[in-house]
């Protein structure tokens, strides 16, 4: 990669008419040039744009998960399972976009000590996985619970006479400030839990691939993945409960009343005429809570509204199983025929070993991977859906006291202040309530806010660099190949695409052959869930990244193209689980890529070949 030039971070430049964006973002995430061994080791480390979890600039609240997962995924790997070769990810920020490095154990010999320490701390959590587990599930569910039981008390003109009678000693607006600082720390909180088994499943599913490139020199990436699918988890709870829902209707003869284009209100009240419509709804609202609270984008923005925000969402999806069903189609996924093709391969290439202590490493390696697998998946429903999805809207609790006090023009004005300003302004608002007295916050935020909402539009208009600083001659850390996909050949990819220029001149590109298979046909770029209602029977599906909420629209398409992404991302994962062909990681191909191109698609091998 030597070759390869990327910008120096420190000379990308100011977008002209956002000077000054640096005070929206936290102050440790700007690169630095008043520091010379700072400078320096920003400058020697490679530092790629997470457009995998971030398709767009980062408001300066929703920075909050960033935030987190900088410090929880970092401190797992660092300081609590000592992983041997890998330190944690260090983050910054160009232009309202993140980049992160993975930082290595530079030193041979620390890596030699951390191997002992590894062993022990992480071997406990294998030998122990499913009662750890299930305790982690525990917790998981006591935060959301703690989460949706907080109050958010708005301040009356005077306390009620039970503060009074009560002796409680304190007020609203204490209430109102202590409970903030609640909800922040359990978002921090549920983050901390979020990677407490993360890394280790990489880790478990890393080891089996780096036995297999060694074992099996010529062995695709995707046969690897293969030997550890069709393996059932919580993540695909919400489209199978979509699923019984379109059994369900034509079970009790109420499918024709969902059909059409009546939006959830209209249907509900149609449905409830009858007692198979009656019937047809309970099970309906049995199956919101919780399994419509899953995000319809990736859950890390505060606009990624759930199911149980937008009815209309998962409404609209059943009706795609529903016509299925009509027509004969079945729309279960192929779970038994995944599952019989992983035992081929496991076997095949077991057999291919010539030892027994080969063959016993093997066996051990491939089943640990098998046994940690759902919680890579598993983790999104709990964290970045479930949670999320309230905490978004319990934030929103907060804006509206903050709009109520003149702070704020709008509800969704919020996400453009920082935690910690919010945190200040609230400090500013209840002072003026319990003083009787008029806030500086309505004089400052609504004027700072208009002015980064422009800051952030230009962001938006930017396009950020793939990458900064100085590439490694190889592209070795496991978890930027799996699940981000950032690797020699990507890069070398991306740099080709970069010197042919104009878009309307690529005829091919390549991306991770993610899931098998090879199809052709038109294509239709969707980039968010608000285009994905305008995907046609037989589409190819070319978008930045896809969400667990969109899994229905895979019974009308023939593969998925994405952005971004590695084997391991959860776009690969999907579609190997749902026997779509899916090329992931191609870098840009949402802006080559035009709705109605016809393309082929080999996801074998990761080619996409583009007609002009």
């Amino acid at each position: 990669m030597a070759d390869q030039k990327f910008p120096d971070p420190h000379e990308v430049e100011t977008i002209p008419g956002t000077e000054g964006w640096e005070r929206m973002y936290p102050y440790h995430y700007q690169f630095t040039t008043d520091d010379k061994e700072r400078t320096e080791y920003e400058k020697s480390m490679f530092w790629f744009n997470d457009a995998l979890h971030y398709p767009e600039p980062m408001y300066p609240f929703d920075i909050i998960w960033d935030e987190a997962w900088f410090l929880a995924l970092s401190q797992f790997n660092t300081r609590i399972f000592m992983v041997p070769p890998a330190l944690g990810v260090d983050h910054r920020i160009i232009n309202g976009n993140v980049y992160i490095t993975p930082v290595p154990v530079a030193d041979p010999e620390e890596v030699g000590n951390r191997v002992p320490l590894f062993m022990e701390r992480a071997g406990y959590y294998y030998e122990n996985w499913d009662k750890l587990h299930d305790q982690w599930e525990k917790k998981m569910k006591e935060t959301i619970q703690k989460l949706e039981d907080l109050e958010i008390p708005a301040l009356p003109d005077m306390e009620d006479i039970s503060i009074v009678k009560d002796g409680l000693g304190t007020s609203s607006g204490y209430k109102l400030l202590s409970n903030y600082d609640e909800l922040i720390d359990l978002g921090i909180l549920c983050w901390q839990y979020h990677f407490e088994f993360l890394n280790l499943g990489y880790a478990a599913y890393v080891t089996f691939v780096d036995f297999c490139t060694k074992a099996f020199p010529d062995i695709p990436l995707q046969r690897i993945t293969q030997m550890v699918g069709g393996i059932d988890v919580i993540m695909y709870q919400p489209d199978e409960e979509l699923k019984k829902l379109a059994k369900l209707a034509l079970e009790l003869g109420v499918e024709s009343k969902l059909e059409g284009k009546k939006d959830i209100d209209t249907v509900v009240k149609d449905l409830e005429g009858s007692d198979s419509g009656k019937k047809w709804l309970a099970a309906w609202d049995k199956a919101k809570y919780p399994w419509f609270n899953v995000s319809t984008g990736t859950g890390w923005y505060h606009h990624d509204a759930s199911w149980n925000d937008d009815l209309n969402v998962p409404l609209n999806s059943l009706r795609i199983y529903v016509e299925k069903l009509k027509s004969g189609a079945s729309i279960d996924r192929p779970l038994e025929k995944i599952q019989q093709e992983r035992k081929r391969i496991t076997q095949e290439y077991r057999d291919l070993l010539k030892t027994d202590e080969d063959k016993q490493t093997f066996n051990q390696l491939q089943g640990t991977s098998k046994l940690v697998f759902p919680y890579v998946e598993n983790h999104l429903f709990y964290v970045e859906h479930w949670f999320h999805s309230i905490f978004w809207n319990k934030m929103r609790e907060v804006s509206k006291i903050m709009q109520d006090h003149g702070f704020i023009k709008d509800i969704e004005d919020i996400w453009f202040m920082s935690r910690h300003e919010i945190k200040e302004a609230l400090w500013d608002l209840v002072t003026a309530w319990a003083t009787g007295t008029k806030g500086r916050g309505p004089l400052h935020w609504p004027k700072e806010i208009d002015w980064r909402k422009g800051v952030y539009q230009k962001f938006k208009e930017w396009t950020p660099p793939p990458a900064v600083g100085t590439p490694p001659e190889t592209i070795a850390e496991p978890f930027t190949i799996v699940l981000w996909g950032v690797t020699n050949e990507s890069m070398a990819a991306w740099a080709k695409l970069k010197e042919i220029g104009d878009p309307d001149k690529v005829t091919e590109m390549t991306g991770f052959a993610g899931s098998p298979g090879v199809v052709e046909g038109l294509a239709r770029v969707c980039r968010s869930v608000k285009e994905i209602d305008q995907l046609q029977e037989g589409e190819i599906l070319v978008a930045p990244t896809t969400s667990p909420s969109w899994a229905p629209v895979f019974q009308k398409i023939k593969a998925v193209v994405t952005d971004v992404g590695g084997i391991m991302c959860h776009a690969a994962i999907v579609c190997r689980e749902y026997g779509v062909p899916a090329i992931v990681g191609t870098g840009q191909a949402t802006s080559i890529i035009k709705t109605g191109m016809k393309i082929k698609v080999d996801g074998n091998t990761g080619e996409i070949k583009i007609e002009r």
